[in-house]
């Protein structure tokens, strides 16, 4: 019965200390230009930023529409960590532009959604292609694997359970001896 109960508290103790977060999907925690800001001149640039990494893809999205639904943003969707930026052609018409974007979250799906800001002034750019500002061309690399848990946490968690329940099959195998 000792036995029996030893093991069992050294496997509970095992699933504790092994565990992790329960994942969920990224949160959009801030953007520039901010949610409902008014601007003379329009961004260079969309930034978004997330509680936590987003993962590289072609999933990756930021689109900008204008007030006609025509298409401001163009170029690569860059990815750091958890901030997602894409460039914006200079603007055309004053009004509400918005900042719609699909991004591959941490745990796996993709999370979407949209804020605007309004132009107050016109500008005099020239609309882009739709679907003009996706794929991802930089991700950081830190040393992830996907998850947002390094790849050695889980070798390391899988060693010293390993190392645990060989040393209680030997323990346990032993016959006493008088």
């Amino acid at each position: 019965m000792r036995k029996a109960l030893t093991v069992l508290v050294v496997a509970v103790a095992a699933l504790v200390a092994t565990a992790t977060p329960a994942l969920a999907h990224n949160v959009l925690i801030s953007t520039d230009p901010a949610k409902g800001a008014a601007l003379d001149t329009g961004p260079a640039r969309i930034t978004l930023t997330f509680d936590a990494p987003v993962q590289g893809g072609d999933i990756n999205q930021v689109s900008v529409l204008g007030p006609d639904r025509s298409q401001w943003a163009e170029g690569t969707v860059e990815i750091n960590s958890n901030v997602v930026s894409a460039p914006v052609r200079p603007l055309g018409p004053a009004g509400t532009y918005t900042v719609g974007y699909r991004i591959l979250s941490a745990d796996g799906h993709p999370v979407e959604g949209e804020y605007t800001f309004t132009l107050t002034k016109a500008g005099n750019g020239t609309p882009a292609t739709a679907g003009a500002a996706t794929g991802a061309a930089q991700q950081s690399d830190d040393g992830s694997g996907g998850s947002g848990v390094p790849v050695w946490v889980w070798i390391l968690g899988a060693v010293v359970l390993l190392a645990i329940g060989l040393t209680l099959a030997l323990r346990t195998g032993r016959e006493k001896t008088q």
